[in-house]
């Protein structure tokens, strides 16, 4: 009976971790930044959100998998 001892929260945070990671790319595709609203600090930063938001749901994705 290897699955009594299985942790259930395994799949939410699998869930939660390819969750961010299509929040991440869908911000990507969006692209928000494009425009002409915000200058060019603000392309920067939801740039570098998207991504980071993609490396931590791909981190606790992996996190959580271990």
């Amino acid at each position: 009976m290897a699955t009594a001892n299985a942790d259930r929260l395994v799949p939410l945070g699998t869930g939660f971790g390819v969750l961010l990671v299509l929040v991440g790319l869908a911000t990507i595709v969006g692209t928000p930044w494009a425009h002409k609203s915000g200058g060019a600090l603000l392309m920067v930063g939801q740039s570098l959100g998207a991504v980071a938001a993609i490396a931590i749901g791909v981190g606790l994705a992996w996190v959580v998998r271990q």
